[in-house]
């Protein structure tokens, strides 16, 4: 087997892989190397203290765990007191030391070499200083997906001028004491290898070749504890997306390629989402077609070019899922990538479980400690997206015992929404009736209504100019019928209901719906989704279609409101806009009461639009409407 480059070696029987904390693409070259190349040992840059904890880790892999070390108490509980009675208003001491952990991930590279090593039976020595407490180091990092196109000796070498100095002692007496240890090891090994981070590399091997100076000594240290992590807190201990740390274990059990898993573990997370997302909303959902993923893709690679990244972050794929595809797509972006599949089914069992946050945790006795990670990445910084999260069970089950039957009422975002549209579908149908009615004649003295250039052309060889006459303007509908889903089955619209108009902006509206009561999406707020539709403007007031029995003799949900709406109609000519151009019995039952219907194609309007204005939310009260908007999520 070829032998490491001489960058990669600190003397002719240690070699050294250095890698960035918590990537994937790192943990895929560690893996890599460790195959091709042939060691007696592993180095590993952790407390001897760590090494039973972290290797029971270890073997319970794909399952993730977390080893933390807790802060040694600073004072005996006689000294704490006395301290205490002293002063009961200043503290003399820090009691908030940080508390340090090694989080037990599968896209971290040094639990990747654990994992290595252990499976090809290779003895490990973590080599690491005893420290408590525990100060990291840390610095802004190039992105780890420049592996793929660049050596790893190259990696590390472009980053030497930019690798900071060890900034404290402790540091710099943890680089001491693993250069020692590498030379103990060296004299019981032929071949070593060191797995550490790419700010200790150049700072390890300097010590190993220069310092003569004794071994540092070790702090008094609690033992370490292993504890589950809750699965909804993951994402704080992982340093790739759940989602993709799934992906990468998949991979490496079935023997496929996931060398580019960083990148194309975020096609995969947007088309996992896309199912969610429509099983979910159902026909609520927009249409995610290939077209919008593809444009995704493409923003989110023009916010990583930005932020000067080559793979996103989280924050950069739900911001252009969310500008692309709504909101809600955007949620269920979130939801997936925060899945990981390989949890027990104890896993939702909290008595030994870890529940962490932004540096801290809570731990399974209720104590929340500040926490510091002894495999620290890059620098993150935190950003907030506004997204209205889903309800939980509990939380709607209390809505709709709380619901008032008695009071209800629309949103009026909602309602100047769909009263615009039906302006636009009325117009858009008096359109298509002034063309139905057009003529062309051959121009004498006047181009009436303009030159009607088709028929002009047709005539070419007449010599003769046609020009087209258009009838006057009959006046306007006032009834707009629109079929979201035709043909409907009764069973999925069980709400059907007539509302009257609460001003002289606004249509009397007659409608079938899903129920509202089985989607509560805040107190006092249900939503629904409009089957079919009728629009009377100006408002009259009329009997509730539903149960007028002159209207009994139709068979469906659509032609009662065609029904209805040549009952109440007074312009002769009636809008429809649905899927398909009327039937035959339709226009026979628009012919019964003297009406034309005048057909408006639902093509012709934003799919997208469409599956918004279908949304209805329905309010428990018109004192709903001043908070209604911290809970309505648009699809």
């Amino acid at each position: 087997m070829p032998q490491f480059p001489e960058p990669l070696q600190i003397s002719p029987r240690i070699s050294v892989i250095p890698i960035i904390h918590g990537s994937g693409d790192f943990s895929w070259e560690v893996r890599r190397r460790m195959l091709e190349h042939e060691f007696d040992c592993v180095a590993i840059p952790l407390p001897h203290s760590f090494q039973q904890r972290v290797e029971e880790g270890v073997l319970q892999l794909p399952k993730p765990s977390i080893v933390i070390q807790p802060t040694s108490p600073r004072f005996t509980e006689s000294e704490w007191s006395e301290s205490q009675s002293a002063d009961d208003d200043e503290d003399d001491f820090d009691d908030e030391s940080p508390t340090s952990y090694v989080p037990i991930d599968p896209c971290q590279p040094v639990i990747m070499a654990i994992r290595i090593a252990m499976g090809e039976h290779l003895p490990r020595h973590f080599i690491d200083l005893e420290t408590d407490p525990f100060e990291p180091m840390s610095a802004t990092m190039p992105d780890p997906f420049a592996l793929k196109r660049v050596p790893l000796e190259r990696f590390a070498a472009a980053m030497l001028p930019g690798v900071p100095h060890p900034p404290d002692r402790q540091i710099q007496q943890r680089i001491l004491h693993m250069a020692l240890r590498l030379r103990e090891l060296e004299q019981r090994y032929d071949k070593i290898l060191l797995v550490c981070s790419v700010l200790q590399w150049p700072w390890v091997r300097q010590a190993y070749r220069e310092s003569d100076a004794e071994m540092p000594e070790h702090d008094l240290v609690e033992p370490p504890e292993i504890y589950d992590v809750n699965p909804r807190s993951l994402n704080f201990m992982f340093g790739e997306l759940p989602y993709i740390t799934g992906l990468y274990e998949r991979a490496r059990a079935e023997l496929e390629d996931d060398r580019f898993m960083s990148i194309d573990g975020v096609k995969q997370l947007l088309l996992a989402a896309r199912d969610a997302y429509r099983a979910d909303l159902g026909v609520r959902a927009r249409k995610v077609t290939p077209l919008l993923l593809s444009q995704c893709l493409k923003y989110i690679r023009n916010l990583s070019l930005i932020g000067r990244r080559m793979t996103p972050d989280l924050y950069t794929i739900v911001v252009a899922a969310k500008q692309i595809l709504g909101p809600q797509f955007a949620l269920h972006v979130v939801e997936t990538a925060r899945s990981y599949p390989y949890l027990n089914s104890d896993s939702n069992n909290d008595r030994n479980q870890v529940t962490l946050g932004i540096d801290q945790a809570r731990l399974p006795d209720g104590q929340i400690v500040p926490l510091v990670n002894r495999l620290p990445g890059p620098e993150v910084s935190w950003q907030t997206l506004q997204l209205n999260r889903r309800p939980t069970q509990e939380e709607s089950k209390r809505w709709q015992y709380r619901w008032n039957p008695y009071g209800q009422c629309s949103y009026p975002p909602e309602d100047q929404q769909i009263e615009n549209f039906r302006t636009r579908v009325v117009e858009r149908a008096q359109a298509i009736l002034g063309t139905d009615l057009a003529r062309t004649e051959k121009f004498t003295t006047s181009v009436k209504d303009g030159i009607d250039i088709r028929d002009t052309l047709r005539h070419w060889y007449e010599k003769q100019i046609y020009v087209k006459v258009l009838p006057p303007d009959r006046g306007k509908l006032d009834c707009c019928v629109m079929l979201f889903d035709s043909p409907s089955d009764p069973r999925d619209y069980p709400w059907r209901t007539t509302w009257f108009a609460e001003h002289e902006e606004e249509s009397t509206l007659a409608f079938y719906a899903t129920d509202f009561s089985k989607e509560m999406v805040g107190p006092g707020i249900g939503m629904s989704v409009y089957g079919g539709a009728m629009f009377l403007f100006p408002p009259v007031v009329i009997p509730d279609i539903w149960n007028d029995p002159r209207l009994d003799f139709v068979d469906s949900l659509e032609e009662r409101l065609i029904a209805a709406a040549c009952t109440y109609s007074r312009s002769r000519q009636i809008a429809i806009m649905s899927s398909l151009p009327p039937g035959a019995g339709w226009r026979r039952l628009a012919k019964r009461f003297h009406k034309h219907l005048v057909h408006v194609p639902i093509g012709s309007f934003s799919d997208s639009h469409i599956q918004q204005l279908r949304m209805v939310h329905v309010l428990n009260g018109q004192h709903i409407r001043s908070y209604a908007a911290d809970f309505i999520r648009k699809a």
